[in-house]
């Protein structure tokens, strides 16, 4: 049984983003980085620059496969985990923690309605 945490949402592509405040946490799930195997590569946009939902934001690049990201919410980057530069690992490790990907000042909350609950993706990946 994987992880999904009650305080975000999900895609169906497997990104989180976390609710309750102006910036989301933006990340892969549980599932995600079991299906990906172990992460040896992330690239994530920059500080600044605008993502937008179900648009690409970044590749994730595993032993198995290399995967495109894509954003939950749009938003403006407002910090990118740079850790993972140098330990990809941490997204295999502990993806709802030390392993989230960006941080975004999100542009419109009515976009957390097109995204899933924890009950509905758990669901769809069990």
């Amino acid at each position: 049984m994987f992880e999904v945490p009650a305080d975000r949402k999900y895609q169906e592509s497997h990104e989180y983003a976390t609710t309750g405040s102006d910036a989301a946490k933006i990340g892969i799930t549980d599932f995600a980085q079991d299906e990906l195997g172990d992460i040896v590569f992330v690239e994530l946009p920059e500080v600044g620059e605008e993502i937008t939902q179900g648009a690409e934001f970044g590749v994730v690049e595993s032993i198995k496969a290399v995967s495109d990201l894509y954003a939950p919410v749009s938003g403006t980057v407002s910090a990118v985990n740079e850790a993972l530069f140098d330990q990809p690992e941490l997204v295999n490790e502990d993806p709802y923690g030390e392993g989230w990907m960006l941080e975004v000042d999100v542009a419109d909350e009515a976009e957390f309605d097109d995204l899933l609950s924890a009950e509905t993706y758990r669901d769809q990946t069990e």
